[in-house]
């Protein structure tokens, strides 16, 4: 049987409910990961990542585009979290691994580096051996969205897998930097449906704002970090600087419990 069709009248892939449906299930961070790259629960952006796959980038013309969605990248047990609108049309939605094949990858990858939570400054593609360490990068939305802008029933639509991959890392998760303010909106009721207390009023996003969650029966006390999108637009007009996003991610890992470390770890 097709892989897009339901089995024993589960939503399959095709159907809206696929995330919802399936996310909760998800034993470990594998299946999940195998789970998400299945989905094709939007249309707008299913349509849109298999045509930019399909058109290409000049510069990429000799590329076979990954154009389905982007799972989570680190290890199952990383006790931070970097949270952020990341499949890019050419970047993610070519590469398959978050925030790789673009500037903005290239900047957050570099600041990883930077602070000893990643074993390389540059991610290029799958393959090329990047490891995280202790860290896992994580998005509110899987698919490349045209214009970067998922509409808000596409945001809600992914948000089960957010969901449970933040339930699956939470028996460590210590920290969680949200880049801008998308993942900021996109997190918040994650953290309220997964029992966490949240400050009345909600907290405003913003950079170096920073946020305590209690500890709960099933999870440590949360420490959420604002931090800019290391987008284009925000690096290139200086908006956000290296200097300010690794002051950031070095905080993440002290309160991670990963320690202070120099590039490469």
């Amino acid at each position: 049987m097709d892989e897009t069709e339901p089995a024993g009248g589960l939503p399959g892939p095709d159907d809206a409910g696929f995330p919802a449906h399936h996310a909760p299930r998800a034993a470990g961070m594998a299946e999940l990961d195998g789970l998400v790259t299945r989905c094709r629960a939007c249309p707008r952006l299913v349509a849109w990542r298999e045509e930019v796959a399909a058109v290409k980038r000049a510069a990429f013309q000799d590329w076979d585009y990954w154009g389905r969605p982007v799972p989570g990248f680190g290890p199952a047990d990383a006790s931070v979290a970097v949270v952020g609108l990341a499949p890019a049309a050419h970047g993610g939605n070519r590469t398959g691994r978050m925030f790789t094949g673009d500037a903005t990858g290239d900047f957050l990858f570099r600041a990883l580096y930077e602070v000893g939570l990643a074993s390389q400054p540059t991610s290029e593609h799958a393959d090329d051996g990047l490891r995280l360490r202790g860290v896992r990068l994580v998005a509110p939305v899987h698919c490349a969205p045209p214009a970067n802008k998922p509409t808000p029933r596409e945001r809600d639509t992914c948000r089960p897998w957010l969901t449970r991959e933040l339930a699956l890392l939470n028996p460590g998760l210590r920290a969680i930097v949200v880049l801008g303010a998308f993942g900021w909106q996109a997190l918040l009721p994650v953290l309220a449906e997964s029992g966490r207390t949240l400050p009345r009023p909600r907290p405003v996003f913003g950079h170096g704002a920073h946020v305590v969650l209690p500890a709960t029966e099933h999870g440590h006390e949360l420490h959420l970090l604002g931090s800019y999108h290391a987008s284009q637009r925000n690096t290139f007009t200086g908006r956000l600087t290296m200097p300010m996003l690794t002051d950031v991610l070095r905080e993440a890992a002290v309160l991670g419990g990963l320690g202070p470390a120099g590039p490469g770890g």
